[in-house]
């Protein structure tokens, strides 16, 4: 505890951040990656949780083919190290696995071996993010209510609008959670971006009475696709693309951003997770 805040007061706990949609199909693994990658060439440390059993679709978007993944940690046949690997611009990947649910469950074998393990990193990355599934399950919602900032990525379509509110709603509703940012993905420019932004502000405040927080949002590109199919980050494939400058600036914001006032880093995560309030 006294490690911990210390480390907060110092500045170098770890920022945590949990990027989840309502949706899938709205390029939230894409962001997080993307962000994660700019972040990393501002000379930050990066560690990315690919907490989305889905398809592994981190992995499968930049090409890479992981030996081992958390499954061998909670074994104990390997450590957090030996499973890692290394993406874009030197960030570090867990990779998702069968056994990631019970993470997030207070007092679990797997979530004291991951807790311990990744104690270790405390004050030696800058930045934690985790790769929420798509949707609304128990486990989005306690990774979500137990990171520093909450980024909800959504587009202009109607249906990604909704689920992202109804997230939102859940998370408010049955976990008290009451500040959200918000990043626009696949959007014309930044006239649409604000009006998409001033509208879930609007109902969001009126009807849960939350803070949204507009981030930023990315353009849509062809060079994205592209970039996808070569499985690269398009900020390593094209880095002077409208795309890539969103995120870099995207990037830029979440470096400004600072942690919970009282409760930010690691330590204050599991405890969060837990269900133990530190603010």
């Amino acid at each position: 505890m006294d490690q911990a805040a210390a480390l907060q007061k110092s500045g170098s706990a770890v920022k945590v951040i949990a990027v989840a949609s309502g949706k899938g199909g709205v390029g939230k693994t894409n962001t997080v990656i993307n962000l994660a990658s700019s972040l990393a060439a501002m000379g930050q440390r990066v560690m990315v949780l690919d907490a989305d059993l889905g398809l592994g679709n981190l992995d499968v978007m930049l090409g890479l083919a992981p030996e081992y993944n958390l499954q061998h940690l909670f074994s104990g046949e390997k450590t957090l190290d030996e499973i890692m690997v290394e993406g874009p611009n030197g960030i570090k990947i867990i990779p998702a696995a069968s056994g990631i649910q019970e993470v997030t469950q207070s007092g679990t074998r797997e979530q004291q071996i991951l807790m311990e393990q990744l104690g270790r990193y405390e004050g030696k990355i800058d930045f934690f993010f985790i790769d929420a599934a798509a949707g609304i399950s128990n486990m989005v919602t306690s990774f979500v209510r137990a990171a520093d900032i909450a980024l909800v990525v959504a587009t202009p379509e109607p249906t990604s609008m909704t689920d992202a509110y109804a997230l939102m709603k859940v998370l408010c509703n049955n976990y008290g959670e009451k500040k959200f940012y918000l990043l626009l993905n696949q959007v014309t420019g930044e006239s649409e971006a604000r009006q998409v932004y001033n509208k879930l502000s609007r109902v969001g405040e009126k009807f849960l009475d939350i803070t949204l927080i507009f981030l930023g949002y990315i353009p849509k590109d062809a060079n994205v696709p592209l970039a996808v199919c070569r499985q690269q980050a398009i900020v390593e494939y094209r880095p002077e693309s409208p795309a890539s400058r969103s995120f870099v600036d995207t990037a830029r914001r979440l470096k400004r951003l600072p942690i919970r006032s009282k409760s930010g880093g690691l330590h204050y995560f599991w405890q969060r997770m837990g269900g133990k309030s530190s603010d």
